[in-house]
């Protein structure tokens, strides 16, 4: 059966289909529920293309799409109220935590020092200790030593020599906790 035999046969078909008036209760319900379904969808459609108007990500090429410029308070943040804000906010809580943890341990096995090696008392006072220990207690605690030293340097809570600290490499290089 070629194309044109099957377009006759559905013009055929459509012409014995009754009139709506013709349908039981039954059947005028199906058509209420399919015109609703089709609300729908189009209410859903002009929700997305919407939303697309505002995503820097979509092929949608309006002018409306706000993007924020460098030097502008929100630019490179996430859209307040968002669940990107959420995670952010939340991420900054843990590694809150994971680098004063850090700071209690260091305390915990580390040994006080004067500060300038002028023995000027209490006040002159920081607690160090060696890269390898601390890897040793650390290890148990978390995986992640090196990113939260690095953090709490940047803190200004802890120092030590270098940029980075190796495992075996640098397992003599001094940490101290300024706080």
């Amino acid at each position: 059966m070629g194309r044109d035999s099957q377009i006759t046969t559905i013009m055929e078909t459509e012409e014995d289909v009754p009139h709506p008036a013709q349908f039981s209760d039954d059947t005028a319900a199906c058509s209420v529920s399919i015109k609703g379904l089709k609300e729908n969808w189009q209410k859903w459609s002009d929700e997305h293309r919407e939303h697309q108007k505002h995503n820097p990500f979509s092929h949608d090429t309006r002018p409306c799409v706000v993007v924020p410029q460098r030097g502008q308070d929100h630019y490179g943040r996430p859209p307040q109220g968002s669940m990107t804000e959420q995670r952010g906010k939340d991420a900054h809580t843990h590694i809150s935590r994971e680098v004063e943890e850090l700071c209690e341990v260091i305390r915990n096995i580390g040994k006080p020092r004067d500060k300038d090696g002028d023995g000027s008392g209490s006040e002159g006072r920081v607690i160090t200790v060696e890269f390898g220990k601390l890897f040793e207690h650390y290890v148990t605690i978390s995986n992640k030593l090196v990113g939260i030293l690095l953090r709490a340097r940047k803190q200004r809570l802890v120092d030590f020599e270098g940029e980075m600290l190796w495992q075996g490499k640098d397992d003599h290089a001094v940490v101290t906790l300024l706080q």
